[in-house]
This record gives C-alpha cells, structure tokens and sequence, in this order.
C-alpha cells in the first residue's frame, strides 16, 4: 500500500487538507500499514526504526477520529524525553490545523506546572507528555482519562531503557479498558512484549525494516554550533568550501527567502525555493542553478523533492530533520551522476539526540567538521583575488589605466607596490582579505571513547588554572563554601568550559525498590533537565541512594528532584551528609570550592540523551541566578 496516496487511505477532510498542505504525496510503509489499522479503531503493535514517520502514522488517523466539542482528552500519547513530547505536539498541531476548536497540550517535568494545570483546565483534546510528569497530574487529579479513546506509547523501548516502564503501566491501568492502543518500538524486548501483550491484547502488528542507507560516495560532516552563530558559520563554511552547486536545507519558508537574501549580500550567487513560488519561478531557479547562474539554492524539503541536478556537489543541512528520511532524501541531492558529494548538517547542542538517531538509522558515523578558522577564510579570499586579478591582466583594455598609474607614480615619486598595495586595500574593503572574524567555538561535549582518557588529563592539567576563578560556573557563584561530602574523580566543565562544582545527593529509594542506575539517571535528566554529562556517580544501597550533581541548584529545580519519582517512589533529594539516618535537608546545597570531578554510574550517565530546555539554548542544564541560602543564614 505504500504507493497509494493519502486520500485513499480515508483520513478526515480536515486532516487530509492539513497533509496536502504540508507537501505531503505518499505515505510511507508505516503510515501506508498503520493509518488503515488505527481508522478502524483496532489496537496496533508496531515495530519500526525512529525516522520512519511514526508521528504521522497514529496522528493522522486519531486526529480524523475526534470530537473537537468534547474538551477533555480523548487522545493521550506517551513519550520517554521533553523533546519528543514537544515534536509531537506540534506535529499534531499542523496536522490538526483545519480543525475547529482543536487544542493540544505537553506536559513534562522541568516546565511550569502551573501553565500546564491552567492548559489542562481549558481542555484538550490531545495530552502528549513524559510518564513522570503525566503520574503527578493524575495524583493531583488534573488529569482526567475517563474519556480517553486513544492511548500511544511512542519510542517504548526507549521508555524501557530509561526506567519508566513502571510509570507506564501505571498510567495504563488508569485508561478506560475499552480505549483504543498503539504501541511503537524500535526493537521489541521482552519486558516492552509483555507490556503489549497485557495491554493490547489481539493487537495487529505492523512491522517495518529500514532500508534506508547513505550513499557511499557522500561524505558526510556535522559542525555544533549555538542557534544564533548558524550564519555565520555558514558562511564561513561557504568561504572555505570547494564547490560547484549547492542545496541549503531549512525547514520553514521564509528561512529560504532571508538566508538567500544574506547570502547575496555576502556576496553569494544565491535563490530561495519554496513551495509559495510560482512554478514557473520555481523552474526557472533550478534552470540557473543546472547553468551555472546560480550556484546555492535555499530550500525547503518539498520544493526540492525530485530535484535532480548534477553540479550539485554539496548539500548543507542549516537545520536538521526531524524526519531521518528526510536526511537522506536531502543528501541524495548530492553525489550524483557517480560523483562524489558531500553533506554537512548544522546542530545546536540540544540537537545531539536527533544527530544519532540519525546515524542509527542510516547505520553511519557522521564525523564533526572543525570550524574554518581566519587563516584558512584569509588564504581562500587571497586566492580568489588573484585569480581575479590574473584574468584581469589578460584583458586587452589596461593601456590607459596603465598610462594613467604610470604617470601619477612618477609624479610623485612612489613606488609602484606602495601603489598597488592601495589600489588592493581599497578593493578588498567590502570582503577584507585578512577578516578578523568573532571566534566560533563548537559547545563542549562530553568525549567518547579512546579520547575520552586523554580528555580527562588534559582537565586535570588545567585544573589549576581554573581554581580561581570565581563567579562563573553556571551553577554557584559561591566558591567559598564548604561541604564535607565535595569528592571527584573526573572534572566537569560547561559549555564555556568552566569548572563545575559537584555535590553528593541522597536519594530515598534503593535496592530495596528494585532500583537500577537507569532508572535514576532518566529521572534526573527527564525531570529536572540535567543533561547526562553532570550526572555523575551512583552509588546504591538497600534503602537510598547517592549521585553526584552540580552544587548550588536553584530552589525550582531542587524541589522539581524532590517530587521526582522513581519505581513510583519520590526521589525525596537531600544533601547528604553521610550515613544511613542522616535526616534530609529542604535546601539546596553550596557547593565545595575548586573543581568536582565524576564518574558516570555504571555506564548510564552517557545513556540518557540531552534533553530540550525551556530555560536555556546551551547544554549547561542550569541557567538561572542561583540562591543557595537565606538572609537569615547570611546573618549567622
């Protein structure tokens, strides 16, 4: 079925308008199989690799199935991460775009929970969230899933991995027997089975192989650039490049219209595509573009589906796909006609999750390309200028220039270098031959692998020199306080590669509640938006647990850990202070002075992915001005 179009597939006038509008043609295996299966109101167990257009696959015929005047939730859908929650949401919010009165909602940990109460009290149709977040509504009985129809659990061996497995089955004893489920698995362990075969019953299974593969004469790169740096490394990257014809990819159309524009002013042959062009405009860019009158052309996914031009030699990426189809119909642009091409794609920090998805699907490393630094953009602009000027010479007009230079030197008695050195600075004023550019600094990651080793003794070489420093670690401003349970073992840094102070936590919950450090580590970084890098290490024991985190939290995020739940339990966080009674402390700790280093526990702190943050762009999980006492403490 996977070549039948939409329409056949019988989704709601609404929906279908809302596809079309999208750009979308054919379905794709997963929603040529899946769509017929939800319409029908029967539960569904799929099997299918990230990146095969799941999302659509359940949204599309759920959506076609509701009632926009009834305002409790008749669709809840559940997520392992902050970020998917929200790229599902907002794929039903497209989808749902022609819809009347139709109102969707994310809930997860780490957010206000207040605008999420007033959202829930307005109504939606669709509640899209994390386990954790969605167990606190229905304890406080915000929640309502008495009228629920549909339940989704997406990415559940993900789920699995990160410890909510519980969670889950917990919020799907509280859905009405007779709703309708779909559960969909990248892989199909035995405890995520058991979970369907509980819960879903007779359900039809749908199951996809991936075929997607990069193409082996593509040379795929990825540069990690903060959002507001991604033109500048653009074009950057475009000064150093050697290349013929290039597609830029963006996801929105008016993204086309203004890089394009940028780069023209920059001095770049460029052209927006989109799909609010004319045709006829349309075809007569991609004319320029196979002539050689253009040489970059800006666009969106759908208006170059099927674009085939052989100079395309590069194909950049400017904002990453959700869709790890999209990434390789988007590369295949490139390396045509048994040519070599070549991809980079652009990623902030918080993108690093769609980059591996993406090399897990395409069963490819993608390796990071170093930002061209000012000598290498300096001895390109040089080398284009005399190129330049080496046609210039041939041109067979120069004699009443050459009369004209001629004379002024001997009048006045200068050098003919001199002359030519003015004649150049003057030229090159627009585009300096010797740019002094700001200095782009890919946001640290934490290393992996064999240079994970020669990392660490290259912290503990600078350690030294950053134990003075005061006032800029993301986390304290405090480096004078003191805490007997300040340990290390590695150096943490933040992005700016400043010096994270650590502390040991104490955890109410341990061995005794079948607690494992994955279960921990998905809380923490779930919950409270700690990205793995600052989880350090996990220490369990029958009755609590221990983990290092960045010292000085603030008060909000302190008591997010606090009501943070694990097997069902609260995480209860404390300072600890040693010992198996040590009674919990309400406040957020200072951390020790000097650097603190960590080890990840038992190999989970790496597992959880970086998570969306709705207080900062960076990967340093805490942004805000931190208070780790009172004035009354002050006065003791």
């Amino acid at each position: 079925m996977s070549s039948n179009e939409f329409q056949t597939l019988g989704i709601s006038a609404p929906v279908l308008k809302a596809v079309q509008n999208l750009g979308y043609e054919q379905p794709s295996p997963i929603q040529a199989q899946s769509i017929p299966i939800l319409l029908g109101g029967k539960n569904l167990l799929g099997t299918a690799q990230t990146g095969t257009g799941k999302t659509a696959a359940f949204a599309l015929p759920l959506l076609s199935n509701i009632d926009p005047q009834q305002k409790t939730p008749q669709i809840l859908v559940l997520t392992p991460t902050r970020e998917l929650a929200i790229q599902v949401a907002e794929a039903f919010q497209s989808y749902a775009k022609h819809i009347k009165g139709f109102n969707v909602l994310p809930i997860y940990g780490g957010a206000d929970i207040g605008g999420q109460l007033r959202g829930l009290k307005r109504g939606a149709q669709v509640v899209v969230g994390t386990p954790g977040r969605m167990l606190d509504h229905l304890k406080r009985k915000s929640l309502n899933l008495s009228q629920v129809k549909s339940l989704v659990l997406d990415e559940a061996d993900e789920m699995l991995r990160m410890g909510f497995i519980d969670d889950v089955e917990m919020i799907l004893s509280k859905t009405p027997a007779e709703s309708q489920r779909a559960l969909f698995s990248a892989t199909m362990p035995a405890a995520i089975k058991r979970v369907a075969d509980k819960y879903l019953g007779d359900a039809q299974q749908v199951r996809i192989q991936s075929k997607t593969q990069t193409v082996e004469r593509i040379k795929q790169q990825y540069i990690t650039v903060k959002a507001h740096q991604k033109m500048d490394a653009l074009t950057r990257v475009l000064e150093v490049e050697q290349f013929d014809g290039m597609i830029i990819f963006v996801r929105t159309k008016s993204s086309t219209v203004d890089i394009a524009d940028r780069l023209q002013a920059r001095g770049f042959s460029s052209a927006p595509l989109n799909g609010d062009l004319s045709q006829a405009i349309r075809e007569r860019t991609i004319s320029k573009l196979k002539r050689g009158q253009v040489d970059v052309v800006v666009a969106t996914d759908v208006a170059a589906r099927g674009l085939d031009v052989e100079r395309i030699s590069h194909v950049i990426n400017f904002d990453i796909p959700y869709d790890n189809e999209s990434y390789v119909h988007r590369i295949g642009r490139t390396g045509r006609a048994g040519r070599e091409g070549n991809a980079i794609l652009f990623i902030t920090p918080k993108e690093t999750r769609l980059l591996r998805s993406i090399e897990k699907t395409t069963k490819s490393t993608i390796a990071p390309l170093t930002m061209p630094s000012n000598a290498q953009v300096s001895d390109q602009r040089i080398q284009q200028f005399t190129e330049q000027l080496s046609k210039t010479l041939e041109t067979p007009r120069l004699d009443k220039f050459r009369e004209m230079i001629v004379k002024y030197v001997e009048e006045n008695d200068l050098d003919m270098a001199d002359v030519a050195a003015a004649l150049t600075y003057e030229n090159q004023k627009e585009r300096p031959l010797f740019p002094k550019l700001d200095n782009i600094v890919a946001p640290r990651q934490e290393s992996s692998g064999k240079n994970r080793d020669r990392d660490r003794n290259r912290d503990r070489d600078r350690d030294g020199k950053n134990r003075d420093r005061k006032g800029k670690d993301n986390f304290s401003k405090d480096s004078n306080s003191r805490n007997p349970r300040a340990k290390s073992e590695r150096i943490v840094r933040d992005e700016e590669g400043n010096v994270v102070p650590m502390m040991t936590y104490r955890l109410e919950v341990g061995k005794n509640d079948s607690v494992e450090p994955s279960n921990i580590v998905g809380a923490i970084a779930n919950e409270a938006d700690i990205s793995s890098q600052f989880i350090g290490q996990i220490i369990l024991h029958d009755e609590y647990s221990t983990v290092d985190l960045p010292g000085g939290m603030p008060d909000d995020v302190f008591k997010t850990l606090k009501k943070a739940r694990v097997r069902s339990k609260a995480l209860n966080i404390s300072i600890d202070k040693g010992g198996d009674n040590t009674a919990p402390s309400n406040r957020s700790p200072r951390p020790k002075k000097g650097p603190k280093k960590v080890r990840s526990g038992d190999g989970d702190g790496d597992s959880a992915p970086k998570r969306k943050s709705v207080k900062s762009d960076g990967t340093a999980p805490l942004k805000k001005k931190k208070k780790t006492y009172t004035k009354k403490d002050k006065k003791k």
